[in-house]
């Protein structure tokens, strides 16, 4: 006897969320089946995230049955309400169907009722020089070897050979971030390679992102990174300027987005005024002393 089912884990999930679709399928043991091939979306609004491996399970009070279960990891960046379509199965013999599902896609839902409150003004704490040293003696040691690092390189510097040439000076991470995406633009992969053109166009920013405020972009959502720069010195134009390019990069990379020419030439532009207008601090390659909060 051939039984097929389909179900979600959950069947409502704000916007952005996942959850795992599971396509199921119990048959005899010496049966063979074939499961519905099930691509990159359901129904052009359901995107599949990830497709695992086919799992088989036997029932323990019958060796003779087992399930089948191909499992999909699904989101949705539009909200709404989404029928799941039936699943067909085909077996040498006839063919099985499973239900439709109702999925439900929400919005994040915003109080406008409530009042907005200040931040509460900081503690005074009993704080000396001691306690001072405690948390920083990491600096004074370090600043000591540095002390004497430097006065050995002096002394190798003015004792070496006078034809070793200098070495070059290295690049500050702002212009070594704008000279690929120098390079990215000359590429120009937008014209028939789109998603290639945001992975790599966002790469630069995460890879800039993490050097100049000390967060880690390249394992960060773009939610998470903006609740990581909540707190940075960056005015609202440059943020919602780097929001757009972000949010849009995820619309291509995830939903398939087409953006007109004219968006990835503004995507790339935002970039660039986005590196320049908190270029100021960016320190260089190697150096480790803490940035400004």
């Amino acid at each position: 006897m051939v039984r097929v089912e389909s179900k979600v884990d959950k069947v409502s999930i704000p916007i952005g969320d996942q959850t795992v679709l599971h396509v199921i399928a119990h048959i005899r043991a010496k049966d063979s089946i074939t499961f519905p091939r099930i691509t990159d979306s359901i129904a052009g609004k359901l995107l599949i995230v990830k497709t695992a491996k086919l799992d088989t399970s036997f029932d323990k009070n019958n060796l003779q049955a087992e399930t089948i279960t191909q499992n999909y990891t699904i989101t949705s960046f539009k909200a709404g309400t989404y029928t799941i379509p039936s699943f067909t199965f085909d077996t040498k013999k006839i063919s099985y169907s499973t239900d439709s599902l109702t999925f439900q896609v929400t919005t994040v839902p915003v109080d406008t009722t409530k009042a907005i409150y200040d931040i509460k003004q900081p503690l005074t704490v009993n704080y000396n020089l001691w306690d001072w040293f405690l948390d920083h003696w990491y600096w004074v040691v370090g600043t000591l070897v540095l002390i004497a690092l430097i006065i050995g390189i002096i002394y190798y510097l003015k004792k070496r050979p006078k034809a070793i040439e200098k070495a070059k000076p290295a690049l500050p991470y702002y212009a070594i971030a704008l000279n690929k995406l120098e390079a990215l633009r000359d590429k120009k992969l937008y014209h028939e390679e789109v998603k290639l053109y945001y992975i790599e166009l966002t790469d630069v920013l995460r890879e800039y992102i993490e050097k100049r405020y000390q967060v880690t972009a390249h394992e960060q959502t773009t939610d998470e990174i903006f609740a990581s720069l909540k707190h940075k010195d960056i005015n609202a134009e440059t943020r919602n300027k780097l929001k757009q390019l972000l949010v849009l990069a995820d619309l291509v990379k995830f939903a398939k987005e087409k953006p007109a020419p004219e968006e990835n030439e503004k995507s790339m532009e935002n970039a660039i005024s986005f590196i320049m207008l908190t270029k100021k601090e960016s320190p260089l390659p190697g150096n480790k002393e803490e940035l400004p909060k």
